[in-house]
């Protein structure tokens, strides 16, 4: 009944062909022009799963207080800490200005909050041990802060030189500021770009997280673009390319928009090149398969017609493409185009025998009706059973793709045999079978139970490499290392003071939130936790007399009474030569590290008293811009106040506190977070504690389980709805059974060579086995239904020249992501390749000598 439907239909398109054509290029172009008024891609990666999960329910509620997801993390190095500083605060107050790009701009490296109580946040003894040294250093303090101009950094010198005189200090322990001092010195007169830390001169070699600046930046999202931060990051580039060069600073973007904007620009990349050689390729394995520029052209029409039609379908279905669900058009291209070969071949194949091209045309859709209708059901089934998973991104793309292959086959028995009658290509001279490989189809048939227990030996023997089959977690993984927000991520996220890897959740009220904190920091996966209470000292009763005191030391150095008036160029002359004099005299007849210094550093004052002034001019900036920023920010520090929680700053409060007072809690991993298992177990000992906390590892290993959970089910689903369809039409569990376990043997050993060869699973190239069950049922049905049709000698016959040349046209689809510059295509593509050539191998090899000799046809 089947057959003799479809034969029906292909009989009425042949009489109506130029209609049939007609109305299907009338339904292409509508379903193109809705796809063009309506097309809508959601960029939100938070939108490809359910957001009804309980660990996502955690997630958007945390995210729609402090919405961390939605921040361009914009990082700032330069040579020194007071540049970094400065560059910093400078972009920053550019980047507010521009109101319309970003809706917040926030300088978290250095907020004034922290410049002026930064002194209360270390242990009292460091900060007495600290504020001891600046006494004693009260009059060197007093020289530069009321002269900042080189004649008084030459009084500074002298003051280190009259210590050395009366034996407080010695040249060598000295050496390494004179060295320093020389250092800049030089690279002014040499023309070369030059800098000096009094910061770097006091602690020594600065820590990195003194070298960088943050500031987090809220853009203007367009989540209808591909790259929904791109143009907001575009203009951030352009200001800091204003700002940077004065500062000899870096500015690079990383956090969740520039990542994601990153990804998608790297898939992006090459694709139309990609996309040109990859139609190549098809062109011109469709030539070898069907050797008809005619039939060529029928194929592509029929795959231009079903793709607008496919694409209107899904923006009806589902109202906006997704981040996953795009990719509807690659498997259409790669999958469906295998009805309008198996079609075709067949066609050609009966045109070598049939003569009239109208009854050729028939007879192949007599013999391809049922397996192809009975492919593309499943092949459709296959994908609609990802629809009633929770990934949504996933689930959207079967209801799409499933659809989408009812179409293939729709038009492929429809508007494929009418344009192929119009375009009337020329009759077969040629067989289309594989006669050259006879010998292997006798050596297959004659070793058949073999080959049959060897393929079973080997299969059963690999199963204990599934112990080593590895599903990565980590979705950075699946992103290029070498672009800039990839690579600044991965940088921070071995800087424990950076906290990108945090767990995050909201308790109650702050005082829970404490509690909370102390509870899990006792953990040994936990490096610390953080709440608002964090930015409140303890001991501040104890600390603030230690500062007052260390303030009044040094009143008269910040008193603006005191400044000397400003040198002129001739007065900076004086003092260089005078500085050189008397470092020279220091160093005569001495000897070590100390007097070669010295001499070094006098040198270097000659040459700068005898250059041009705006050497001078250049020189005291170099010293005297750090020096004003620094001694401002000592200046600050000193004016410490009490602090409570009524004090902390509004903006400082809004990161961590909601307006209805709940608080959060940050938790930070004390293991490598580069480190999957590390961070699983971390996630693990969070939640035992704390079952309501969300983000960082918490929300990878709980997507990870809903994306592992989702193919799995979808996979059952899938085994199921195939094989009660395989019943329905086949009526034997035996034929049901030769269908359905060369596909499963395909799956076991693709995952045997992923274990094999460390190929590990991940969120990218999971997709790979719906694609393996689509193509690898349809193809095993191609040869179940030859087989029951009585056909011997499978592998010479044109169904394995069509199951060749389709795979062939699917592996070019596919396979060209492998060279794809994103690691998670890369690794899809590889994947896909993998499986297609696994479940080939199934089809044309395994599958004939597994069914042994035919049944008689029941016609006979």
């Amino acid at each position: 009944m089947l057959t003799s439907v479809v034969v029906a239909v292909i009989e009425f398109c042949l009489r109506h062909a130029r209609s049939v054509v007609a109305l299907a290029v009338l339904l292409a172009i509508g379903g193109g022009l809705y796809s063009a008024t309506h097309f809508v891609i959601n960029s939100d990666i938070n939108a490809l799963l359910s957001s009804n999960l309980p660990w996502r329910t955690r997630e958007v509620v945390f995210e729609s207080q402090f919405r961390r997801y939605e921040l361009l993390d914009v990082v700032v190095t330069a040579p020194t800490p007071e540049l970094t500083a400065a560059a910093t605060t400078a972009l920053t107050q550019a980047l507010a200005k521009e109101t319309s790009s970003f809706q917040s701009v926030t300088n978290s490296s250095a907020a004034e909050f922290f410049a002026q109580h930064g002194m209360l946040f270390p242990p009292k003894d460091q900060i007495e041990k600290s504020l001891a040294g600046l006494s004693q250093g009260a009059p060197l303090i007093q020289d530069l802060a009321t002269d900042e101009s080189l004649r008084g950094l030459i009084s500074a010198v002298e003051d280190v030189l009259l210590g050395v005189r009366q034996n407080k200090t010695t040249l060598d322990q000295v050496s390494r500021a004179f060295n320093m001092a020389s250092d800049s010195l030089e690279n002014v007169l040499a023309g070369r770009p030059a800098s000096f830390s009094w910061r770097a001169l006091v602690e020594g070699q600065p820590p990195s997280y003194e070298l960088r600046g943050f500031i987090e930046v809220r853009p203007a999202l367009d989540f209808a673009a591909i790259q929904p931060g791109h143009a907001a990051s575009e203009t951030l580039r352009r200001i800091a390319a204003g700002i940077a060069p004065q500062y000899q600073a870096t500015v690079r973007l990383t956090g969740p928009v520039a990542m994601a904007d990153e990804e998608f620009g790297t898939i992006k990349e090459n694709a139309t090149r990609n996309g040109i050689i990859t139609f190549a390729v098809v062109l011109f394995i469709l030539w070898m398969a069907l050797r008809s520029p005619k039939l060529i052209a029928a194929v592509f029409i029929n795959l231009l017609i079903g793709l607008p039609i496919t694409a209107g379908l899904g923006l009806l279905l589902v109202g906006s493409f997704n981040l996953i669900s795009v990719y509807f058009a690659v498997l259409f291209v790669g999958i469906g185009i295998d009805f309008a070969i198996q079609y075709s071949v067949r066609y050609r194949s009966e045109r070598h025998e049939i003569t009239d091209l109208a009854a050729a045309i028939r007879s192949a859709g007599f013999h391809v009706a049922a397996p192809l209708t009975l492919a593309g059901c499943a092949t459709a089934l296959g994908f609609l059973s990802f629809v009633p998973t929770d990934y949504k991104g996933v689930s959207e793309l079967g209801l799409i793709a499933g659809f989408g292959m009812l179409i293939a086959f729709a038009t492929s028995v429809t508007v494929l045999p009418a344009l192929i009658s119009l375009l009337n290509p020329p009759g077969e001279p040629e067989p289309m079978g594989f006669s050259a490989l006879a010998p292997l189809d006798d050596y297959l048939n004659i070793h058949r139970i073999g080959i049959l227990i060897g393929v079973a030996g080997v299969v059963t023997c690999g199963l204990p490499l599934l112990l080593w089959l590895r599903f990565d977690f980590n979705p950075i993984n699946l992103r290029d290392p070498h672009t800039e927000a990839v690579a600044t991520y991965l940088e921070l996220s071995h800087d424990p003071t950076t906290n990108v890897n945090a767990i995050e959740l909201l308790a109650p009220n702050l005082d829970e939130a404490h509690e909370i904190a102390i509870r899990v920091a006792k953990l040994p996966e936990v490096s610390h936790a953080m709440t608002l209470s964090s930015f409140i000292p303890d001991q501040q009763s104890e600390k603030l007399p230690i500062i007052a005191a260390a303030a009044k030391a040094l009143s008269s150095a910040f008193d603006p009474n005191n400044a000397e008036k400003p040198p002129t160029d001739a007065d900076n002359v004086e003092a260089l030569n005078e500085g050189a004099r008397r470092l020279a005299e220091a160093a005569d007849n001495q000897t070590g590290v100390g007097a070669v210094a010295a001499k070094r550093l006098a040198k270097a004052l000659g040459e700068l008293a005898k250059a041009a002034p705006a050497k001078r001019e250049a020189a005291q900036a170099i010293f005297i811009a750090p020096l004003r920023a620094d001694l401002d920010g000592l200046r600050a520090s000193l004016q410490a106040q009490p602090i409570t929680q009524a004090s902390l700053p509004p903006e400082l409060v809004r990161d961590w506190m909601t307006k209805d007072g709940r608080a959060r809690v940050s938790i930070a991993p004390s293991a490598d977070p580069g480190d999957n298992d590390a961070m699983r177990r971390f996630a693990a000992a969070v939640l035992a504690v704390e079952p309501s906390a969300t983000e960082g590892p918490i929300s990878i290993l709980e997507a990870g389980k809903t994306v592992v959970r989702a193919f799995v089910t979808a996979g059952v689903w899938a085994l199921v709805s195939i094989t009660i369809l395989l019943w329905l039409v086949l009526r034997r569990i035996g034929d049901v059974l030769l269908t359905l376990i060369p596909l499963i043997t395909a799956g076991v050993v693709t995952l045997e060579i992923c274990a094999a060869t460390g190929l590990q699973l991940n969120f990218a190239n999971i997709i790979a086995f719906p694609l393996l069950l689509g193509i690898g049922v349809a193809f095993k049905i191609y040869y179940i239904m030859a087989w029951r049709e009585g056909q011997t000698h499978l592998l010479q016959t044109s169904l394995t020249r069509a199951v060749l040349f389709s795979a062939l046209t699917t592996a070019t689809a596919f396979g060209s992501l492998m060279f794809s510059s994103h690691p998670g295509t890369s690794s899809m593509g590889k994947l896909l390749a993998l499986s297609l050539l696994t479940t080939l191998a199934a089809a044309v090899l395994f599958q004939p000598i597994l069914m042994g000799k035919p049944r008689v046809p029941a016609s006979t």
